[in-house]
């Protein structure tokens, strides 16, 4: 299908809003990755062409976390490693898998991370319960289960290779319970391995020629610039209204693609 100007000005609509919601409640890959299909992309173009699109924005992150992450070193070099392994292992799969099986696996994406948006709530209430008491009584700090770690954040990483929306809620859920209880170290280990698994990812896809590059530099673009205002709009865009309007696009998607199933 060629494109038309409407096409170019939707998808960098799409790829905007899509860096706005990733810095302010996560969850752009909901608007990047089917507006793509709309676009006319095949379904892993489509995948790869939005992770590339929205990466830039992630990466910028882990400047904010440099300090965290220097005090963490011991941590965040295996975690690298397994980030490494997993988003490439989940790459090509994704590359090396059929359209057709992928498209149906659509669906099956869409509710898992709907699912771990929706438990977003009760997940950061631990998260913050762990910290509050790590602070009053740091005699209380649990020892941290390093292999096990490793272990979820191979999966994880995986799961980002291959597609990765709610990712850095898993993430998150599985650091607290292996034991990780301080939020600043969370969210550090989170954001380098959430990077790093989308930035194998994005050069395995790069490499195999992917990427709808047409289309891509328009949306990182407009993704970065999205990015940009919702990070300096972050106290008046309130999550707790931005998360429910993704969860509840993330559950209408999923049960858009399972009722076309039939039809791929």
């Amino acid at each position: 299908m060629h494109p038309t100007v409407l096409h170019y000005i939707f998808l960098a609509f799409a790829a905007g809003l899509g860096g706005l919601v990733n810095s302010v409640a996560g969850g752009g890959g909901f608007l990047v990755f089917p507006s793509l299909l709309k676009a006319g992309l095949l379904p892993i173009q489509a995948n790869a062409t939005g992770t590339v699109a929205l990466w830039p924005g992630q990466f910028t992150s882990i400047a904010g976390y440099r300090e965290e992450i220097k005090k963490n070193i011991r941590l965040v070099i295996p975690v690298i490693v397994v980030a490494l392994i997993g988003g490439l292992t989940g790459a090509l799969t994704l590359l090396h898998g059929s359209q057709d099986s992928f498209l149906r696996l659509v669906p099956y994406l869409f509710l898992l991370g709907s699912v771990t948006f929706a438990f977003s709530g009760p997940l950061s209430r631990m998260v913050r319960r762990r910290a509050e008491d790590h602070a009053i009584h740091p005699e209380h700090r649990t020892r941290v289960y390093v292999v096990p770690m490793l272990a979820s954040q191979l999966v994880i990483s995986y799961y980002i290779g291959y597609f990765g929306a709610g990712a850095g809620l898993l993430t998150l859920a599985a650091l607290a319970l292996c034991g990780v209880d301080r939020i600043a170290e969370m969210n550090a280990l989170k954001v380098v391995l959430t990077t790093t698994a989308n930035g194998v990812a994005v050069i395995t896809f790069i490499i195999a020629g992917a990427v709808e590059w047409r289309f891509c530099w328009l949306m990182m673009i407009a993704c970065a610039i999205g990015g940009y205002a919702g990070a300096r709009n972050s106290r008046r865009i309130s999550d707790r209204i931005l998360r429910p309007i993704i969860i509840v696009l993330g559950f209408v998607i999923a049960v858009y693609f399972f009722m076309h199933r039939k039809a791929m």
